[in-house]
């Protein structure tokens, strides 16, 4: 009788810890990896012969705004499609739970994820079980946002928290822990969070070292005090003795164009003394809620959504501004509430960064959009066909790397990552040769070339460039993930 679901044969094997690539087989059981290397014939209920086609773990994309889109677009095809098979949600200090609105409308950049029907979950615990009850295609680890607690807590965001306040955002941090959060993230950068102190992050964070959770961060700055941000981040970390991750590191503005020949450094020296992460997107542009100080810096902006003039969506600011007749500063306040794309960063630092040996990658990617950056759809995929393969900034074992063991081990996914014998079935078949983006900022919704197969759990949810249908993802709560 066969001992497996599922055996792939004839695999080009990329297990996710950097080892070179081999030639092998896998079987899956009950939803697990059961055996890796030499499988006997026979030995699977049904066979695939992958033709020499890669088979890897899994993509975590570390870097997601995905919270609402589980639960509105649970085929998650935007992630499924480039070979993602896990989301962490809540980042840059914008998560969807804990928050009742009651009608008010939400902040930006808490607009990034929905509207004000969007935020209905009085605690993370019920935006959990929401998630549990309405599974989605792929896995999620989910962050609790800095941000969303002091939107739920406070009656003005432009100061710092009072200790009462404080000691209520702990109670609903406390909560979201015991639920499963895997950590906090903050958007220090934003208009909701940047009168917070350090002193305010260190007391949330305190709670964070005995859950064993960690700290994800949107610095303050990330032009020209990029340095004091950074500085600021490890203190946190150091002070709270909680691991720390850097999100989307990069420096922006032309006058910063080259600086992380500055930032690496610094990062790598904290590294020596303290645990510090980052993560990376593949772009030399950047997407948030459109902000008069980010269009100063760029070189171009682009329209991603706009509430008022939908009609806005993906044109060039500057010459929407000149068909209006109006300054770009009148533009932006008639625009408003809105989003855009930034061009503002320099490519060799965006290579730097990527290069960078504990540098995860993730999309950051905003679903939310009606035009968005087409990183929501193409980043993974760009970096194994684009960065790995006609770049040749580094193999495409470490490629890997970076997007399975290393995410996985940083935020505790501990059977996540690895093709190994008792680790989750989640894998993804694709082809060296032709993996590709194909998502542009013209026409940034494509599906990306190359991604064969995708599974979760042993099921398949893409196959032949469709969503499956199919829905095994699992909420990955920090205790039993």
């Amino acid at each position: 009788m066969p001992d497996f679901d599922l055996v792939f044969r004839n695999a080009t094997l990329i297990d996710g810890t950097g080892a070179p690539r081999r030639a092998g087989s896998l079987a899956v059981e009950a939803g697990r990896i059961g055996l890796v290397g030499d499988v006997p014939e026979g030995a699977g209920r049904d066979e695939i012969d992958l033709g020499g086609k890669a088979l890897a773990p899994g993509f975590i994309d570390v870097h997601t705004h995905d919270d609402r889109a589980l639960l509105a677009e649970p085929s998650m095809a935007m992630k499924a499609s480039q070979g993602v098979t896990t989301v962490v949600v809540g980042n840059c200090g914008v998560s969807l739970a804990p928050l009742l609105l009651d009608g008010r409308a939400p902040p930006p950049p808490l607009d990034l994820l929905g509207g004000t029907g969007d935020f209905r979950y009085r605690s993370f615990a019920e935006y959990l079980a929401a998630l549990d009850a309405a599974p989605a295609a792929v896995n999620a680890a989910c962050l609790v946002g800095h941000s969303t607690l002091r939107v739920g807590t406070m009656d003005r965001l432009d100061r710092p928290a009072t200790a009462d306040e404080i000691e209520a955002m702990k109670t609903k941090l406390g909560e979201a822990l015991d639920a499963g959060a895997v950590g906090m993230s903050s958007g220090l950068f934003y208009a909701p969070a940047s009168a917070a102190p350090p002193a305010e992050l260190e007391s949330l964070a305190a709670l964070l070292r005995p859950a064993g959770a960690l700290y994800t961060t949107h610095m303050r700055d990330e032009g020209d005090h990029v340095l004091d941000s950074l500085d600021e981040t490890f203190a946190l970390g150091a002070n709270a003795g909680v691991p720390v991750v850097v999100s989307h590191h990069k420096v922006t503005g032309r006058g910063n164009f080259g600086r992380t020949t500055e930032t690496l450094p610094r990062i790598a020296a904290a590294q020596a003394r303290q645990h510090v992460g980052l993560d990376a997107y593949p772009y030399p542009a950047s997407s948030t809620v459109l902000r008069p100080v980010m269009v100063e810096r760029a070189e171009k902006t682009l329209v991603t959504w706009s509430v008022p003039h939908p009609e806005a969506t993906g044109r060039d600011l500057a010459e929407l501004a000149r068909e209006w007749g109006v300054t770009i500063e009148a533009a932006i306040e008639r625009l408003q509430p809105a989003g855009a794309i930034y061009f503002m960063m320099d490519e060799a630092d965006v290579r730097r960064v990527l290069a960078f040996p504990s540098t995860m990658i993730g999309s950051d990617g905003l679903p939310h959009d009606a035009h968005p950056h087409p990183r929501l759809w193409g980043t993974f995929p760009r970096v194994l066909g684009h960065y790995s393969r006609e770049v040749g900034l580094f193999p495409l074992e470490e490629a890997v790397r970076k997007m399975t063991s290393l995410p996985a081990a940083e935020f505790g996914l501990r059977d996540r990552g690895r093709l190994a014998p008792g680790f989750a079935a989640d894998l993804v078949v694709f082809d060296p040769s032709t993996v590709i983006d194909r998502a542009t900022f013209e026409a940034p919704a494509t599906p990306s070339a190359g991604i064969e197969l995708v599974l979760v759990a042993g099921t398949p949810v893409w196959r032949d460039g469709r969503p499956t249908g199919s829905r095994p993802g699992r909420v990955l709560r920090r205790k039993t993930a």
